[in-house]
């Protein structure tokens, strides 16, 4: 498998229009061709050279994973990120906002309802999670650049949210990385994992998934009186 020298990846305004020509045209490619494509392809698609590509991720398998946490990632994104993301999330900042019990509920609720709505409308998501399953049996390379990113590194600021509310007291969280999942357990999953398989979850049993959810989880995390 094609690698080079680990080295520090270009920085800078132009660098990173770079990169981000470089994960669009690997995305597309790799739906269209599977994760087989060669890099000489996705550096002509991207208008790069192929070396530019390899300054910014080193590897095909980095490459790949870069493509797939952003493209679930993305539809999930704080709308209120500092950083200027534009996903169909919820505005976390709500959470830290809300005011009492019934308050961090409705916005865990509406952070709910968003991630929802944006795993429904999210076909370009449906079809990469296909292609991870359907790779991982013809490059086991790639499972292993997956699992390496882990959970910790999707949406740090669901994390961020919640280890802010566990510091101001209004939840109990022991470990942060399995409330992160539980949360998406209960509020994400289960939409992805019914529109995977072609079965679409109806509005109102989307409601009552996180109605269900939301109410799970404080039952869980909320402090003992």
């Amino acid at each position: 498998m094609d690698h080079q020298p680990a080295k520090p990846a270009p920085t800078g305004a132009r660098a990173a229009r770079k990169r981000q020509a470089v994960v669009r045209a690997a995305r597309d490619l790799f739906l269209r061709e599977g994760f087989g494509v060669g890099m000489d392809a996705i550096a002509a698609e991207a208008g790069v050279s192929k070396v530019t590509v390899y300054n910014h991720f080193g590897s095909k398998e980095a490459l790949f994973t870069a493509v797939v946490a952003g493209a679930l990632d993305e539809p999930l994104a704080d709308r209120g990120a500092a950083d200027g993301a534009t996903g169909g999330g919820p505005d976390l900042a709500r959470l830290l906002d809300s005011e009492g019990p019934d308050g961090l509920r409705a916005a865990l609720t509406e952070a709910g309802r968003a991630w929802g709505r944006a795993v429904r409308d999210d076909a370009e998501g449906r079809a990469l999670r296909t292609l991870v399953a359907t790779e991982l049996h013809r490059f086991p390379e790639l499972g292993r650049a997956w699992r390496a990113h882990g959970p910790a590194g999707h949406h740090p600021e669901v994390a961020d949210a919640l280890r802010a509310l566990a510091d101001r007291g209004r939840l109990d969280i022991p470990d942060l990385e399995v409330a992160v999942l539980q949360l998406y357990s209960l509020l994400v999953f289960p939409h992805m994992v019914f529109e995977q398989y072609g079965t679409e979850l109806t509005e109102e049993l989307s409601e009552r998934l996180v109605a269900d959810g939301v109410e799970m989880f404080l039952r869980r995390y909320t402090p003992a009186p």
